[in-house]
């Protein structure tokens, strides 16, 4: 028997965190999981999107999420904490100046 998805998703240590992706480049599964399931772009959309990768490529990066479900669930609810924490910790200058603006107007 012959596993084929090993030929299209790698994790490599010191890759995009060590997190499995597409096999050659740095397009994570979690981030084709993601354009599927919350931005709803079919597996034909992405590949347009990134004609470097094949649609087996997605395909194979969809099967890998869904045998790895609760493990990539919790790494992009790490993620998007992350984010967040950065986000708090440093704010928007573009923000900043528009408050400043409004505030000299009024």
């Amino acid at each position: 028997m012959t596993t084929v998805i090993n030929n299209h998703i790698e994790i490599t240590q010191g890759i995009c965190g060590g997190k499995p992706r597409i096999a050659g480049h740095r397009i994570r599964v979690e981030d084709v999981a993601i354009w599927h399931e919350r931005l709803g772009l079919s597996p034909d959309e992405i590949v347009s999107q990134y004609p470097t990768i094949t649609l087996a490529d997605v395909y194979s990066a969809l099967a890998y999420y869904h045998d790895h479900f609760r493990e990539i669930r919790q790494q992009i609810t790490e993620d998007e904490a992350f984010a967040l924490e950065m986000k708090a910790q440093s704010p928007s200058l573009l923000q900043q100046k528009l408050k400043e603006r409004y505030a000299r107007i009024n």
